[in-house]
Protein backbone atom coordinates (compact mmCIF):
# COMPACT_ATOMS: atom_id res chain seq x y z
CA UNK A 1 0.00 0.00 0.00
CA UNK A 2 1.65 3.30 -0.71
CA UNK A 3 1.93 6.44 1.15
CA UNK A 4 -0.76 8.61 -0.02
CA UNK A 5 -3.25 5.49 1.01
CA UNK A 6 -1.65 5.25 4.25
CA UNK A 7 -2.29 8.66 4.86
CA UNK A 8 -5.82 8.11 4.11
CA UNK A 9 -6.05 5.17 6.37
CA UNK A 10 -4.42 7.18 9.34
CA UNK A 11 -7.14 9.90 8.86
CA UNK A 12 -9.72 7.20 8.86
CA UNK A 13 -8.50 5.67 12.12
CA UNK A 14 -7.87 9.00 13.81
CA UNK A 15 -11.28 10.39 12.72
CA UNK A 16 -13.30 7.20 14.15
CA UNK A 17 -11.16 6.31 17.21
CA UNK A 18 -9.91 8.92 19.98
CA UNK A 19 -8.51 5.89 21.76
CA UNK A 20 -6.21 4.85 18.71
CA UNK A 21 -5.21 8.63 17.19
CA UNK A 22 -2.85 9.32 20.26
CA UNK A 23 -0.93 5.67 18.91
CA UNK A 24 -1.14 6.90 15.66
CA UNK A 25 0.49 10.49 16.52
CA UNK A 26 3.13 9.21 18.96
CA UNK A 27 4.07 6.21 15.98
CA UNK A 28 3.57 8.27 13.47
CA UNK A 29 3.56 6.84 9.23
CA UNK A 30 2.30 3.09 8.87
CA UNK A 31 5.41 0.97 7.12
CA UNK A 32 3.40 -2.04 6.97
CA UNK A 33 4.26 -3.41 3.35
CA UNK A 34 4.38 -7.03 2.09
CA UNK A 35 7.04 -9.46 1.74
CA UNK A 36 6.79 -9.71 -1.33
CA UNK A 37 7.68 -13.39 -1.57
CA UNK A 38 5.85 -16.68 -3.54
CA UNK A 39 2.93 -17.95 -1.61
CA UNK A 40 4.26 -20.97 -0.46
CA UNK A 41 7.71 -19.14 1.34
CA UNK A 42 5.15 -16.91 3.10
CA UNK A 43 3.03 -19.88 4.47
CA UNK A 44 6.27 -21.54 5.59
CA UNK A 45 7.51 -18.28 7.17
CA UNK A 46 3.89 -17.97 8.71
CA UNK A 47 4.03 -21.54 10.31
CA UNK A 48 7.78 -20.73 11.59
CA UNK A 49 6.22 -17.94 13.53
CA UNK A 50 3.73 -19.69 14.91
CA UNK A 51 3.81 -18.76 18.87
CA UNK A 52 6.91 -17.29 18.70
CA UNK A 53 8.25 -13.81 18.66
CA UNK A 54 8.92 -11.85 15.69
CA UNK A 55 12.49 -11.88 16.87
CA UNK A 56 12.81 -15.70 17.29
CA UNK A 57 10.79 -16.13 13.65
CA UNK A 58 13.09 -14.08 12.03
CA UNK A 59 16.23 -15.98 13.10
CA UNK A 60 15.18 -19.89 12.89
CA UNK A 61 13.74 -18.28 8.67
CA UNK A 62 17.13 -16.95 8.44
CA UNK A 63 19.21 -20.49 9.58
CA UNK A 64 16.36 -22.56 6.74
CA UNK A 65 17.24 -19.92 3.55
CA UNK A 66 21.27 -20.61 4.76
CA UNK A 67 20.36 -24.41 4.90
CA UNK A 68 18.77 -23.76 1.30
CA UNK A 69 21.13 -21.76 -0.51
CA UNK A 70 18.06 -19.58 -1.37
CA UNK A 71 16.83 -16.38 -0.98
CA UNK A 72 13.03 -17.96 -0.94
CA UNK A 73 11.82 -21.31 -0.06
CA UNK A 74 11.57 -23.67 -2.66
CA UNK A 75 8.93 -26.60 -2.35
CA UNK A 76 10.90 -29.02 -3.94
CA UNK A 77 14.14 -28.91 -1.78
CA UNK A 78 12.14 -28.41 1.34
CA UNK A 79 9.95 -31.57 0.65
CA UNK A 80 13.65 -33.39 0.58
CA UNK A 81 14.48 -31.88 4.30
CA UNK A 82 15.16 -34.65 6.74
CA UNK A 83 14.51 -33.89 10.81
CA UNK A 84 18.18 -33.48 11.30
CA UNK A 85 17.86 -30.10 9.03
CA UNK A 86 15.04 -29.09 10.64
CA UNK A 87 15.99 -29.44 14.22
CA UNK A 88 19.51 -27.61 12.92
CA UNK A 89 17.43 -24.55 11.44
CA UNK A 90 15.62 -24.54 15.29
CA UNK A 91 12.05 -25.45 13.73
CA UNK A 92 10.49 -28.02 16.82
CA UNK A 93 8.47 -30.97 16.29
CA UNK A 94 4.90 -29.61 15.70
CA UNK A 95 5.94 -27.25 12.83
CA UNK A 96 7.99 -29.69 11.27
CA UNK A 97 4.83 -32.25 10.96
CA UNK A 98 2.70 -28.39 10.08
CA UNK A 99 5.62 -28.06 7.11
CA UNK A 100 5.13 -31.59 6.05
CA UNK A 101 1.29 -30.97 5.98
CA UNK A 102 1.69 -27.83 3.75
CA UNK A 103 3.77 -29.46 1.57
CA UNK A 104 1.87 -32.59 1.02
CA UNK A 105 -1.81 -30.33 0.50
CA UNK A 106 0.28 -28.00 -2.01
CA UNK A 107 1.52 -30.90 -3.95
CA UNK A 108 -2.16 -32.53 -3.85
CA UNK A 109 -3.63 -29.35 -4.99
CA UNK A 110 -0.67 -27.14 -7.36
CA UNK A 111 -3.38 -24.86 -8.38
CA UNK A 112 -3.99 -23.52 -4.80
CA UNK A 113 -0.95 -21.56 -3.94
CA UNK A 114 -0.79 -19.70 -7.63
CA UNK A 115 -4.59 -18.77 -6.82
CA UNK A 116 -4.28 -16.91 -3.17
CA UNK A 117 -3.94 -13.67 -4.50
CA UNK A 118 -6.58 -13.51 -6.34
CA UNK A 119 -8.95 -14.80 -3.39
CA UNK A 120 -11.12 -13.44 -1.47
CA UNK A 121 -9.85 -13.61 2.35
CA UNK A 122 -12.68 -15.99 3.05
CA UNK A 123 -11.56 -18.08 0.35
CA UNK A 124 -8.16 -18.37 1.48
CA UNK A 125 -8.79 -18.92 5.07
CA UNK A 126 -11.28 -21.83 4.32
CA UNK A 127 -8.56 -23.36 1.58
CA UNK A 128 -5.59 -22.90 4.03
CA UNK A 129 -6.93 -23.75 7.47
CA UNK A 130 -7.87 -27.37 5.53
CA UNK A 131 -3.81 -28.16 6.11
CA UNK A 132 -3.49 -30.10 9.21
CA UNK A 133 -1.87 -27.11 11.44
CA UNK A 134 -2.75 -23.90 9.96
CA UNK A 135 -5.15 -22.26 12.16
CA UNK A 136 -6.64 -18.82 11.41
CA UNK A 137 -3.70 -16.82 13.15
CA UNK A 138 -1.51 -18.13 10.57
CA UNK A 139 -3.70 -17.45 7.37
CA UNK A 140 -4.35 -13.86 9.03
CA UNK A 141 -0.72 -13.48 9.39
CA UNK A 142 -0.52 -14.19 5.59
CA UNK A 143 -2.84 -12.32 4.73
CA UNK A 144 -1.59 -9.12 6.78
CA UNK A 145 2.07 -9.24 6.23
CA UNK A 146 2.33 -11.32 3.40
CA UNK A 147 -0.16 -10.20 0.70
CA UNK A 148 -1.59 -6.68 2.45
CA UNK A 149 -4.80 -7.01 2.57
CA UNK A 150 -6.32 -4.40 4.72
CA UNK A 151 -9.04 -5.50 6.49
CA UNK A 152 -7.87 -8.60 8.19
CA UNK A 153 -8.64 -8.38 12.17
CA UNK A 154 -6.24 -11.19 14.05
CA UNK A 155 -9.12 -11.50 16.66
CA UNK A 156 -6.70 -14.68 17.86
CA UNK A 157 -3.52 -13.06 18.55
CA UNK A 158 -2.39 -12.66 22.08
CA UNK A 159 -0.70 -9.14 21.07
CA UNK A 160 -3.67 -7.59 19.59
CA UNK A 161 -5.81 -8.88 22.80
CA UNK A 162 -3.41 -7.39 25.70
CA UNK A 163 -2.61 -4.23 23.44
CA UNK A 164 -6.95 -3.66 22.79
CA UNK A 165 -6.87 -4.56 27.11
CA UNK A 166 -4.25 -1.66 27.67
CA UNK A 167 -5.90 0.92 25.13
CA UNK A 168 -9.06 0.42 26.31
CA UNK A 169 -8.24 0.10 29.50
CA UNK A 170 -10.58 -3.38 29.98
CA UNK A 171 -10.68 -5.63 32.75
CA UNK A 172 -9.55 -8.68 31.01
CA UNK A 173 -8.13 -9.43 28.04
CA UNK A 174 -11.16 -9.36 25.54
CA UNK A 175 -12.98 -12.23 23.58
CA UNK A 176 -13.47 -12.38 19.87
CA UNK A 177 -16.88 -11.19 20.03
CA UNK A 178 -15.40 -7.95 22.42
CA UNK A 179 -12.73 -7.24 19.63
CA UNK A 180 -14.76 -7.32 16.54
CA UNK A 181 -17.24 -5.28 18.52
CA UNK A 182 -14.44 -2.49 19.41
CA UNK A 183 -12.76 -2.48 16.08
CA UNK A 184 -16.08 -1.52 13.94
CA UNK A 185 -15.26 1.69 13.68
CA UNK A 186 -11.88 0.90 12.13
CA UNK A 187 -13.53 -1.05 8.72
CA UNK A 188 -12.20 -1.25 6.22
CA UNK A 189 -8.64 -0.94 7.21
CA UNK A 190 -8.37 -3.16 10.23
CA UNK A 191 -4.87 -4.54 9.28
CA UNK A 192 -3.10 -1.05 9.78
CA UNK A 193 -5.14 -0.75 13.31
CA UNK A 194 -3.94 -4.30 14.13
CA UNK A 195 -0.27 -2.72 13.75
CA UNK A 196 -0.53 0.00 15.23
CA UNK A 197 -1.92 -2.49 18.24
CA UNK A 198 1.30 -3.98 18.07
CA UNK A 199 3.40 -1.00 17.85
CA UNK A 200 1.49 0.18 20.91
CA UNK A 201 3.00 -2.69 22.62
CA UNK A 202 6.75 -1.00 21.88
CA UNK A 203 6.02 2.14 23.24
CA UNK A 204 4.27 1.06 26.26
CA UNK A 205 7.65 -1.71 26.55
CA UNK A 206 9.70 1.81 25.87
CA UNK A 207 8.27 3.63 28.45
CA UNK A 208 8.45 0.95 31.30
CA UNK A 209 11.75 1.20 30.96
CA UNK A 210 12.67 4.52 30.74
Amino acid sequence: MSTPHYKKVRKHLSDNCPVLKPVIDRVGPCTLVPKGDDPFTLLVRCVIGQQISTKAADSIYGKLLSHLSTPTVPLAKLSKFTEAKYQACGISGPKQRTLRAVIDHVKANPKLLPSIPNLEDDAIREQLVAIKGIGPWTVDMLLIFGISRPDVWPVGDYGIKVAVKNLFNLRKLPDAKKLIKIAKPWEPYRSVASWYLWRSLDLADQDTHR
